[in-house]
């Protein structure tokens, strides 16, 4: 057979496909065929666990003869005899049945092409018989459909939503972070409303005909911010485009989101929810950090700094946080950081208890600062940390240092 091979979809639903071998050849092609409603005959000497176990089909455990080829109509040689393939597929060319050779892709009349399912779609890649460049291949183009790098605009595809607004938590600030789902309901975008904190990488890979509106520079007027953030996207939306507000992080962690699902609900336009990775997990842990470890910490809380620990509006409990034992994740704390160790100092956390600063944490500018309770404010000012940055408090801070 010459390299040159004409890619094909079979329809087997009910047609009889012979295989020929119980090894692990036939135990990765049995589920498609199976799924593809093939009435399979699987012939061979000796069968793995895994190939007795597959159902519906036959199994005859004995050696091939030529008649087993009668009235198939593809076939599959998977033995580890060279000779005995030979015969299958010379059995099956005057039958004249496609016929896989497995060991010897070349010598067959037909080549398994390195396959996927996506969203519907089936993708095969063939690369006459090299498998590993095949199958190379197939990873490479399954990845880019799953991220949004190769974008299906078809519109046949019940995976991704095309209208209203797509809320898409965009991770902790490493644009690889984000989601798969998060990723490929970005590819889809008309309009973007993004945060200060979304990943602008993940903004670059846009096309031209996409409208992206920095949430932090729309004019408010006498609106709230949040009040007019809510309306560009009805408006965008109501207008037929299909947005995506994107976030750092997750959404529903201290980002207001919620909000953004009522005000889109109150106004007739439907949601879609893209969880992210929170920064506040995420964060420290690729700063070799656990927020929580066996032995040490059985808890840990994530508390938002927008508020000083006496202001009216804060809700934080901060005499219980300090009675804790175990981590506590400050976010937006950082202007703040005295007045919160403070707290907690005066709640009766010890003075000595780590603390870890991660500023920019996940990207490129990552740094970290480690101190005490009594003298993480001195250090995040003598070290010039500014927002975004995360605090961990608590004794798995102390690791690694």
């Amino acid at each position: 057979m010459t390299e040159n091979a004409y890619l094909v979809g079979l329809r087997l639903e009910g047609r009889k496909v012979v295989v020929v071998g119980g090894g692990t050849v036939a135990q990765r092609r049995l589920p498609l065929l199976i799924a593809a409603g093939a009435d399979v005959h699987v012939i061979t000497r000796a069968a793995t666990p895994s190939v007795e176990a597959f159902a519906p089909m036959t199994l005859e455990l004995r050696d091939f003869r030529d008649e087993d080829l009668d009235g198939a109509w593809y076939v599959l040689a998977a033995t580890d005899d060279p000779d005995v393939n030979a015969a299958i597929v010379a059995g099956a060319e005057r039958r004249r049945i496609f016929c896989v050779r497995a060991d010897v892709a070349i010598e067959g009349t037909a080549v398994t092409p390195a396959t996927f399912d996506h969203d519907g779609l089936s993708v095969g890649v063939l690369a006459g018989g090299e498998h590993r460049r095949s199958a190379g291949i197939r990873t490479a183009i399954h990845e880019a459909l799953q991220t949004g790098a190769i974008a299906d605009r078809s519109g046949d595809s019940d995976d991704v939503v095309r209208e209203g607004v797509a809320l898409v938590g965009g991770g902790p600030g490493d644009p690889e972070l984000i989601t798969v789902r998060g990723r490929r309901l970005l590819a889809h975008a008309d309009v973007v409303v993004a945060d200060r904190l979304a990943p602008p990488e993940l903004l670059a890979e846009l096309g031209p005909h996409v409208e992206v509106i920095d949430a932090a520079k729309i004019p408010y007027g006498r609106a709230m911010a949040q009040e007019a953030i809510n309306n560009v996207l009805i408006e965008r939306a109501k207008a037929g485009k299909f947005v995506v507000r994107l976030k750092g992080g997750d959404p529903f962690v201290f980002a207001r989101g919620y909000e953004e699902v009522i005000a889109c609900a109150e106004a007739g336009v439907p949601v879609t929810v893209v969880p992210g990775v929170t920064s506040a997990i995420a964060v420290p842990a690729l700063a070799g950090i656990p927020v929580t470890h066996r032995h040490v910490t059985h808890e840990f809380v994530v508390v938002s700094g927008h508020v000083a620990p006496d202001h009216p509006e804060s809700l934080v409990n901060w005499d219980a946080l300090a009675a804790m034992s175990g981590t506590i994740v400050l976010l937006m704390a950082v202007e703040r950081i005295e007045l919160f160790a403070g707290a907690l100092l005066a709640g009766g956390r010890p003075a000595d208890t780590p603390v870890m600063v991660v500023q920019h944490g996940t990207t490129a500018a990552q740094r970290t600062v480690r101190a005490t309770l009594a003298d993480v404010g001195e250090r995040v000012r003598s070290e010039g940390i500014r927002p975004p940055a995360i605090i961990v408090i608590g004794p798995v801070a102390g690791f690694g240092s």
